[in-house]
């Protein structure tokens, strides 16, 4: 065991983690970044990025705060290519070494690479930890040769029993009833077009599902590519340690455990089942120990933070088990931590210090989550003390005869009075404006021998017995596996059920529980661990309601409370901590003044703001218009000839050209000499891995890229909307043609000569031609699709029963199925005039504004300027004078962007496959699409005109979009 006294590193790793992110983030905008990383994590990164490309086809994107802690990674480790945490400093940041203990750096623990990812509770450290895990995967799998700086071995730790389980459904999928576990409900599967290109998809999930190893299998399943081991801390160590550094005479078992660490006569005894499994991790430690390479990520690392004992700081069994591991693997051992709170705290009272690890590499507070919106804002419920017993004289602990915990204190009693309170409003007011959400509050409790007393006062004060959820534990918020397979179904559900409403507990939701509707937090716990403390409030800030609908609303109530310090105007994401004396430090030093603070009992029209629930008119039918969905009646009837390979494109280069870049006979090798580098020796070896099957695959990638389409829906969820299609057949067939006929521009063989290999020797440049090509034949089959052919699904407006809308922003009219519709809070100016204006206008009839997350099916598909197929939604659609009018009110000055060109003439199409349609197919009008500006619009309204010469001055054609002449001359603009 290693004995050192430490000089504390205080906030200096924070210092070292900012300078990071400011080179990371300059290199980055420079476009030097991806110029310096491997094909593989260009790819990677082009995909990821929040702002790139990729982005706006998915409903959901890494954060501001993830997607920094990504960049940082792979910039110290891919980029710089550090291999310990002195090199670290020694580079980056050099002039903070004068203030560390250099020695300290020089430890083992420290000599291979090493980063610490700090991120604020609740904002998504589990999914920087799985795009890490693909990065170094598929470098590892495809370097060229092998540099030491990736590996297929991944080791994940988990602290306790409910990490370890939410790391296992994140890989694994929820567990069944049965025991077993859904793939279908893991992140990978749920969130696979933020994490998983198209093309990677198989291999990904086949590595997943065919290396993860739960703890008991580590070293005794085989596996193929690699290896996933998932474990929680107990595997590593042989006997547990005290968590946050309790005293002896808290915990006066933790000495006897030291003298006496294995005690006759009890379950933990020298029995012989005590003994195998002791002998049974010794096999696991060596299994890892012998792994070439491995990558561990420490999920929740804080536990990993060293001991104090007396004066001397003592590792922990879990980072000995780790140097254990890394012993001969030197920098080919990989270390991330994650934690929120990667301190230890040394000192007592206004002495008292945060020592943050050293190796911190990115830094994403909680007060930036909170001014992001990312998590809930946080509000202290605090008592008026005028007239009242003062704060200072109330007691917040149990009472106790000796050592039995006798009652509840009076200041505890009136901390739960104050949660019940908090939790009726919210209760009632929240599930009148949307009757599935279910506020819920948790109980901190200080021992375990007080939570009976609190579920028996909560009983007393009116709450029935299925309200109140009692979860049973150690002191240190353990349970046993059993134990813990009967709470978790219940307790992971709770957002979708009405009870239990509150949970009350000791230490064993403080890290890992992952609910979203803690809406107040009860701490009768008085700890003063910093640690403990930003936990507990942790568990409440994962957001509850989700969508544009509540954006608004979370934004201004943080200015109210973060810029302008006022109490806000709703608590619609707003958690609540009922007052604890012991948290006023905690409150004023950590969160500096991002906690607002709430004196009086909120008032009905404060917990929900001005959001409300509209529903349909009495009369809707009378204004309701549908979307048209043209559907390929049989696959079979669509014709060959419309995939014809005649209009599709060759390659720029000749296969001659071509052919000299690859050699054909196989994979070339050569030696090079050690110390001055001379290469020699080269050699081919021959190797036909591209079979007929793998060709297939290949071709079946380019389906998946030109057919696969999702479309967008309400929450995180995506619906399956029929569209009209293409046989994939056809398109499988149609890609194999393209290949060996067209491509080249003459006859081209894949499986002869290793001829594959010319498809692949431009990174993606053939394979994006060849995909392109083939989307914009399926995309132009889909346009000359013969209305015979096909049948029409309508979907009406009002199968959307109910809208919510903010009051402040929405409009009373009279042409719409909805009492009232919504316009946007921020430059919504246009949009209300022009709502105002045409529901004014005789001439019109009937109008819809369409929202994407309600009116997810109103969409048009057309094909963006990578190739793959989209999704567009106009804004309005307009009946009046016999005409239905497509409307998009945006700037023009849009216009030469390509993607909004491709939008708009697939929208021109698309009203003209709608116009071929028998008029009662189409609402008896025919159809067009508008693009409005505010100019236009403005100008046209002071000169008198109405809203059929708005709109038919502003109808676009494809003429007007390529800015040809074909208008004026008399043609058709194809």
């Amino acid at each position: 065991m290693v004995n050192i006294k430490s000089l504390g590193t205080k906030d200096i790793p924070l210092k070292l983690a900012k300078r990071i992110t400011e080179e990371a983030d300059a290199l980055w905008k420079s476009g030097d970044y991806m110029q310096k990383v491997t094909p593989i994590t260009q790819e990677l990164l082009k995909f990821w990025d929040p702002n790139g490309i990729f982005a706006d086809e998915r409903n959901i994107n890494f954060h501001v705060g993830q997607w920094q802690a990504i960049l940082n990674v792979i910039y110290v480790h891919e980029i710089l290519k550090l291999k310990s945490v002195g090199e670290i400093y020694t580079q980056i940041y050099p002039e903070l070494l004068a203030q560390m203990d250099l020695l300290d750096l020089k430890r083992d623990k420290y000599e291979h690479p090493k980063y610490c990812v700090k991120m604020a509770t609740g904002t998504g450290k589990t999914w920087v930890l799985d795009a890490l895990l693909i990065w170094q995967y598929l470098n590892s799998k495809y370097e060229e040769s092998e540099s030491g700086e990736y590996s297929r071995n991944f080791l994940l730790v988990a602290p306790g029993i409910i990490v370890y389980e939410r790391l296992l459904d994140a890989y694994i999928g929820k567990r069944r009833e049965d025991g077993t576990r859904d793939f279908e409900q893991s992140d990978f599967w749920k969130f696979e077009k933020l994490f998983i290109p198209p093309a990677r998809k198989d291999e990904i999930f086949g590595f997943i599902q065919g290396c993860v190893s739960q703890k008991e299998e580590i070293g005794k399943k085989v596996t193929g590519d690699g290896l996933i081991a998932i474990t929680n801390w107990h595997l590593l160590t042989e006997d547990e340690e005290a968590i946050d550094a309790e005293s002896p005479l808290d915990r006066p078992d933790i000495t006897v455990n030291e003298l006496l660490p294995i005690t006759p006569g009890n379950s933990q005894g020298h029995s012989l089942e005590e003994l195998d499994s002791q002998y049974l991790r010794g096999q696991e430690l060596d299994y890892l120990a012998n792994l070439p390479s491995l990558v561990v990520f420490n999920d929740e690392a804080h536990h990993l933070g060293e001991m104090k004992k007396s004066d001397e700081i003592v590792e922990k069994k879990w980072q000995e088990a780790l140097d254990k591991i890394s012993e001969n693997k030197k920098s080919r051992f990989i270390q991330v931590d994650f934690s929120a709170t990667p301190y230890v705290v040394t000192g007592s009272g206004q002495s008292r210090v945060q020592n943050h690890f050293p190796h911190i590499v990115a830094n994403f507070e909680l007060v930036d989550a909170i001014k992001k919106g990312l998590v809930k804002t946080v509000a202290i419920d605090k008592r008026k003390e005028f007239g009242a017993i003062p704060l200072e004289d109330l007691e917040f602990k149990a009472e106790r005869e000796g050592r039995q915990v006798s009652s509840l204190s009076d200041g505890q009693k009136l901390m739960l009075r104050a949660g019940m309170k908090k939790l009726n409003i919210l209760e009632e007011e929240f599930t009148k404006l949307d009757p599935t959400k279910y506020p819920k509050m948790l109980v901190v409790c200080e021992d375990t021998k007080v939570v009976p007393l609190v579920v028996a006062f909560m009983m007393q004060e009116g709450y029935s017995e299925d309200e109140v959820m009692e979860i049973h534990s150690t002191k240190k918020g353990d349970v046993s596996e059993d134990e813990w397979k009967v709470i978790e179904q219940r307790l992971f559900d709770i957002d979708r059920h009405e009870k239990p409403k509150v949970i009350v507990s000791v230490l064993m939701l403080r890290e890992g529980f992952d609910v979203n509707n803690i809406c107040v937090i009860v701490p009768l716990r008085s700890a003063s661990s910093y640690v403990l403390l930003e936990q507990l409030i942790g568990r409440g800030l994962r957001l509850m309601w989700r969508g544009p609908d509540y954006d608004d609303i979370r934004s201004e109530n943080r200015e109210k409370l973060l810029v302008k310090k006022e109490e806000p105007d709703s608590y619609i994401d707003i958690l609540s901590l009922v007052e604890h004396p012991n948290f006023i430090e905690y409150y004023e030093r950590v969160l500096a003044g991002m906690v607002g603070k709430v004196g009086e009992e909120p008032t009905k029209t404060k917990v929900v703001g001005d959001l409300i629930r509209v529903g349909l008119k009495p009369n809707f039918r009378d204004y309701d218009l549908f979307w048209v969905i043209i559907l390929q009646e049989k696959e079979e009837e669509l014709a060959v000839p419309d995939l014809s390979i005649e209009k599709l494109d060759p390659f720029p280069m000749k296969l001659d050209e071509l052919k000299p870049l690859v050699k054909n006979k196989g994979d070339t090798f050569y030696s090079e000499e050690l110390t001055v580098k001379t290469t020699f020796g080269e050699y081919t070896v021959s190797a036909d891995i591209f079979t007929a099957k793998s060709y297939n695959s290949f071709i079946q990638k380019v389906v998946n890229a030109v057919s696969v389409i999702h479309v967008n829906a309400r929450g995180r969820k995506q619906r399956d909307f029929p569209v009209m299609q293409v046989n994939s057949a056809l398109i499988a067939k149609l890609t194999d043609e393209y290949i060996r006929h067209r491509l080249f521009g003459e006859e081209f063989d894949p499986l002869k000569d290793n001829n594959w290999r010319i498809l692949l020797i431009t990174q993606q440049s053939i394979i994006k031609h060849i995909v392109s090509n083939i989307a914009q034949a399926v995309y132009d089959s889909m346009k000359n699709l013969k209305v015979n052919e096909a049948r029409i699904v309508k979907k009406y407006f009002s199968e959307v029963p109910e809208i919510r809308v903010r009051e402040t922003y929405a409009i009373s009219v009279a042409k719409n199925i909805y009492e009232k519709i919504s316009y946007p809070s921020h430059s919504g100016g246009f949009e209300k005039d022009f709502i105002e204006f045409i529901d004014a206008d005789s001439k019109v009839k009937a109008f819809v504004k369409i929202n994407e997350y309600y009116n997810d099916f109103a969409n048009i598909i057309y094909i963006r300027d990578d190739g793959l197929l989209a999704h567009y939604y106009p804004d309005f659609m307009i009946r009046a004078c016999d005409q239905i009018y497509l409307v998009e009110t945006k700037s023009e000055r849009d216009m030469s962007n390509k993607n909004v060109q491709n939008k708009r003439l697939a929208a021109i199409d698309w009203v003209g496959k709608v116009n071929e349609l028998p008029v009662e197919e189409r609402m008896n009008c025919s159809w067009s699409y508008v693009l409005l500006s505010q100019n236009t619009f403005e100008q046209m309204k002071k000169q008198g005109a109405t809203t059929c010469e708005i709109l038919e001055y502003a109808k676009l054609t494809k003429a007007k979009v390529r800015g040809t002449l074909g208008d004026y001359m008399g043609f058709k603009d194809y």
